[in-house]
């Protein structure tokens, strides 16, 4: 059941009135002790300011919010783009908050946006592997009073939205470059406790193991263009390079970011690729293709999965629905054998 200002007034003792002023920010603020009190019982009845929202039906405040991780990441900035334009006749204006990939970072967006009363909340991207009670909780509050919620990449608990089949995208992109010819393979993969990224990696390292093929390195790192450098670098230091074998040392990288730190890092090295190094990535971002060599990938519709999401928000439907997407690999010049 919803809360309303009205509980949390009783719980304190308080008139609704006073309770409002503390709770929305009047200059006419009561007491210390007093609007102390009515904060207390605002946070142990899980109120939030403005957060009353109704259902999109029946009263609309016009707002969208989006949290993702890095609004600079090719990634979410066309997530972003496909979001805005399914609100493009709608009315609906898009708020977008980024985290840098802080779990803090992303309840203070969830509870922002509900003190703008925003109708819908689309949250885009990876989290930890262990459950994040918190966040659940907000959610819960949030829906409770009308909010409607997606997530994009990974299932939540009070969530519909768009999945991303990372373990099949990654298994079809092994046996994709298996068939190619290749045989000597190093995963750089990002933080284990990462959903995304593990998902990925098992995928791709269980096809290799179905097709009796051991990778030579698996490195863990950031799950950003700067930790795909750094596991490149310590790859290319370690010697393993060195391998007498007719075949180049084939790279998997958990995401397409982290190929191109890893690009720049065989660059840095005096390397060449896909002479010196094969190098493959997943996501398929829009620079990708501009790259030289063009990059291996596993490609996803990023704008349609954006455009999908938010339209699942717009609509009256199930909101605990979930799609899966499915990813396609795409064989580049940067895993060509020559």
């Amino acid at each position: 059941m919803a809360v309303r200002l009205a509980d949390v007034a009783d719980a304190a003792g308080v008139s609704q009135s006073t309770a409002s002023r503390v709770l929305n920010g009047s200059a006419r603020s009561p007491k210390p002790e007093i609007a102390a009190r009515v904060r207390d019982a605002a946070e142990r009845l899980g109120y939030f300011p403005n957060a009353q929202a109704q259902a999109l039906a029946r009263s609309s405040a016009g707002l969208m919010g989006l949290v993702v991780h890095d609004i600079a990441d090719p990634y979410f900035s066309s997530i972003a783009r496909g979001a805005q334009r399914a609100l493009a006749d709608s009315g609906i204006q898009l708020m977008l908050a980024s985290t840098e990939r802080g779990a803090e970072a992303e309840v203070d967006a969830v509870r922002t946006f509900m003190s703008y009363r925003t109708d819908a909340i689309l949250l885009a991207g990876s989290r930890g592997l262990a459950d994040d009670a918190l966040l659940d909780q907000v959610l819960r509050i949030y829906r409770a009073n009308g909010g409607r919620v997606a997530m994009i990449g990974q299932p939540l608990p009070n969530a519909g939205g768009v999945q991303i089949a990372n373990e099949s995208g990654a298994a079809d992109l092994a046996e994709a470059l298996l068939r190619q010819g290749h045989r000597r393979f190093a995963v750089l993969s990002g933080e284990p406790t990462l959903s995304t990224s593990a998902q990925r990696a098992a995928g791709f390292l269980g096809k290799l193991r179905a097709s009796a093929v051991a990778p030579e390195v698996v490195l863990e790192g950031a799950f950003t263009r700067d930790g795909g450098y750094l596991m490149m670098s310590e790859l290319i230091e370690s010697g393993v390079l060195q391998a007498e074998s007719r075949r180049p040392l084939c790279v998997f990288c958990v995401n397409d970011v982290m190929a191109l730190g890893a690009l720049a890092a065989v660059r840095a090295a005096g390397l060449s690729v896909p002479q010196d190094i094969a190098l493959a990535g997943f996501d398929d971002i829009p620079t990708l293709a501009d790259q030289h060599p063009t990059i291996t990938t596993v490609r996803l519709p990023l704008e349609e999965i954006g455009r999908m999401s938010a339209e699942m928000l717009l609509a009256d439907g199930d909101m605990d629905r979930r799609l899966v997407v499915e990813g396609t690999p795409v064989l580049r010049d940067s895993t060509r054998l020559r």
